[in-house]
């Protein structure tokens, strides 16, 4: 196992409001716990000797509604550990469900990122399913190591709403799940480990994706600051503390039972209050706190939040809880621990109620304040009260055991002290950051052996375009070269007179043999760049010297026999004849529409199979398996990086589904009139102009459009859904995330 002593660690966590301190956790439903954990797990490996720098990529907002906090590029948070916030979309705060079709952009700019800064991370650690699709791609590109935490999953979040008798149609394009789960799928498929926090998410919740592998799965509880979080008897109460919470009580002294969520239906408050309302021991022996969230005008709330707080008010009206329940409007990010402590030195108790809860990182907390706890039997709790002892779990369903397991907690002053002092010890013992950091560093230091980086993005090659800064990649299909000879000339005149500082490239599903023979024979420009086989390979120049860094990365757990073993079992595809149709890093197959399985269906064997690849259909008779690393998008990125070419310098042809994957992010893409109806859902997308010409005029059309041989702009045309008026209600998935498609060219 590797331990270097300067570790580069790269965090992403997109969406979300973050920031180094005074983190705004409740604001809303994507600014939760898993900001908080990433914040902190960042600052506690940068002060491990191990570890050099550690970056949190995470999307810049420069929007008047939030703090302009959220616009600073680069914040400082110490010991080598700094958030760096990276372009993506609008500059508006945007929620989770809207960021897919920005996720390339991200993309794109971070890779920049990577090359201003002439490194390349030792790991790569995604949370979430949409960093898990951009730091399975980084990852793959920049060949590092990669680990991916789904905090929450999109099956399980699909699961519960179904179990509610939702409308499966309506839930899914509500929270556009279908991208969800698939970039959840890709992460699994990509990382070589993946951290979890519970047992139960390992057997319970990742177990229902295709590509469950528990032997690639860890259980690292999430540590806690210890320093923030203490006993009454060891820090004070303030006293705007005390005076936020009593200003509600008619009789402060009694046992405080506290509960901090956000106003969100499944943090499930209202059953808190309703097991609380209904016993009078209860509302007449203790106070119910309930911290959740800051508020002005519950009107001027989020929808989700302004109805969980409008379901409470009226709970509270109906139980008449007035004089025993409080429920203060604002707090500071500070005055956390100093809640939990006031519960404690009332002899209280905390409850977390929610009807999932991933984490627990408030059960951890309350521990650390030596407060007891009566939580959700679910994900985390399970594992933190076997460890503390310090509490009971509930069903949060079951309103009458909540009343009972409540007035039991608070009356039985023996069992108080002991779940009191099992919670301190027990958070020393198996909670903090120290621990959490040391047993993830063992974990990620097995991994660093299996770095298979196919280039540093700081060496210098020798390439046949040393001052080009600009490039222009197009497929090769048949009706593309035989109708436009005129075209293809002005397509020639222009890579002429913008010679040096313009590259031509080709990206096909042909075999180089092919292409070139196509090439001589249309007399096309002579491509500086080869991508053939679907990205399979990559010569340069006119002696086509192949790229034997990006041959070797493709190999990355690429097994095509055992793929082929499982191809031969399904009916209605068969291996194409002929030469240049097969490769060693693409199999192709001809496909019987209406015999054979759905693309997705053959996609989800090779999963369940453990064999990571791209499964590629393309007009219903074409199907092709490339390894996970490759593709047309994804060769380009590789080049266009290697070159140090920027991304908004690369302009592509796309005409068939081949060309998915290249169409977001921050490439100028240009799509002919004759497109394939396979890339109709992709003229929404950013920077994606529709020429009302076909073939190579449609090309000459957008390189007009986009004045790519001069000062490059994005006519208006190509801003689609990505500029910062567009509407961002509608959820459209990422490219990778949808139908993968191929030209079978």
């Amino acid at each position: 196992m590797k331990t270097p002593k300067d570790l580069y660690i790269v965090h992403l966590s997109i969406h979300g409001l973050i920031r180094g301190n005074d983190l705004e956790l409740g604001r809303d439903a994507d600014t939760g716990g898993q900001c908080k954990y990433v914040v902190e797990l960042v600052k506690a490996l940068a002060e491990n000797d191990a570890v050099g720098q550690v970056d949190l990529f995470t999307r810049l907002v420069s929007d008047p509604k939030v703090s302009p906090d959220y616009a600073r590029p680069v914040e400082d948070l110490g010991n080598g550990a700094y958030i760096r916030r990276i372009t993506a979309g609008p500059k508006r705060y945007l929620k989770k469900e809207s960021l897919w079709r920005y996720l390339d952009a991200f993309l794109d700019h971070s890779l920049a990122l990577f090359r201003d800064n002439n490194r390349i991370p030792d790991v790569i650690h995604a949370h979430y399913a949409d960093a898990g699709y951009v730091g399975s791609r980084l990852a793959s590109l920049l060949g590092c190591p990669f680990i991916f935490t789904g905090h929450s999953l999109g099956r399980t979040k699909l699961e519960s709403f179904l179990d509610k008798g939702m409308d499966r149609k309506k839930v899914e394009r509500r929270y556009n799940l279908p991208a969800r789960i698939e970039a959840e799928e890709l992460a699994l498929d990509s990382a070589a480990l993946v951290c979890t926090s519970t047992n139960q998410e390992v057997e319970q919740q990742y177990s229902v994706y295709e590509l469950y592998a528990p032997d690639r799965m860890r259980v690292i509880p999430p540590g806690v600051d210890i320093s923030r979080f203490a006993p009454p008897g060891e820090k004070p109460v303030p006293d705007h503390v005390s005076g936020n919470i009593e200003r509600f009580l008619d009789h402060p002294d009694r046992p405080a039972i506290l509960s901090i969520a956000r106003a969100d239906e499944k943090k499930n408050l209202s059953t808190l209050v309703k097991a609380f309302g209904e016993s009078k021991t209860l509302r007449n022996e203790t106070n119910l706190v309930l911290v959740a969230g800051n508020r002005d005008r519950i009107d001027d709330l989020n929808p989700g939040a302004r109805k969980v707080w409008t379901e409470l008010l009226q709970l509270i009206d109906d139980y008449d809880l007035y004089g025993c329940i409080a429920i203060p409007k604002h707090h500071r990010p500070d005055d956390i621990p100093a809640f939990y402590r006031y519960a404690a030195a009332k002899k209280g108790v905390f409850v977390n109620p929610a009807l999932n809860e991933p984490f627990g990182l408030t059960v951890i907390e309350a521990a650390a304040s030596g407060l007891p706890v009566l939580a959700t039997n679910d994900g985390g709790p399970r594992d933190i009260l076997g460890n503390c002892k310090n509490g009971e779990l509930i069903d949060p369903t079951d309103v009458p055991a909540l009343t009972d397991a409540l007035e039991r907690a608070v009356s039985d002053k023996e069992q108080w002290e002991s779940w009191s002092a099992g919670g301190l010890k027990g958070v020393r013992e198996f909670y903090t950051w120290k621990g959490h950091v040391d047993r993830y560093l063992e974990e990620a230091g097995g991994l660093l052996d299996a770095i298979t980086q196919p280039h540093l993005i700081t060496e210098k090659i020798r390439t046949t375009l040393p001052l080009a800064d600009r490039i222009v990649f197009t497929g090769l299909e048949d009706e593309l070269l035989d109708t436009d000879p005129e075209a293809i000339e002005r397509l020639r005149d222009f890579c002429s007179a913008n010679q040096p500082n313009l590259g031509f490239g080709i990206a096909t599903g042909r075999s180089l043999k092919m292409a070139r023979e196509l090439i001589e024979r249309h007399k096309l420009p002579g491509p500086d760049i080869y991508i053939t086989h679907l990205g399979a390979e990559i010569h340069y120049g006119k002696r086509q010297v192949l790229d034997l860094s990006w041959e070797k990365h493709l190999n990355h757990r690429w097994e095509p026999g055992a793929i082929m073993e499982v191809l031969e079992t399904i009916t209605g595809i068969h291996l194409q004849d002929g030469p240049g149709r097969q490769h060693r890093f693409k199999i192709s197959y001809n496909y019987e529409k209406g015999i054979a399985p759905r693309r997705r269906e053959i996609q989800k064997v090779l999963r369940e199979h453990q064999l990571p690849a791209k499964v590629i259909l393309s007009q219903g008779k074409f199907l092709d398996v490339i390894p996970l690393r490759s593709g047309k998008g994804q060769a380009i990125r590789y080049v266009t990086m290697r070159w140090g070419i920027p991304a908004d310098n690369v302009l592509f042809y796309a005409r068939r589904g081949s060309d998915y994957e290249a169409l977001s992010g921050q490439f100028l893409a240009v799509l002919g009139s004759d497109h394939s109806l396979e890339l109709k859902s992709t003229t929404s997308l950013p920077r994606v102009y529709l020429a009302s010409t076909p073939n190579f005029a449609g090309l000459i059309e957008g390189i007009n459009a986009y004045q790519f041989g001069g000062g490059i702009k994005i006519p208006q045309s190509a801003k689609g859904l990505g500029s910062d008026h567009g509407d961002d209600t509608e959820a459209v998935l990422a490219p990778d995330m949808e139908v993968h498609l191929s030209d079978g060219d």
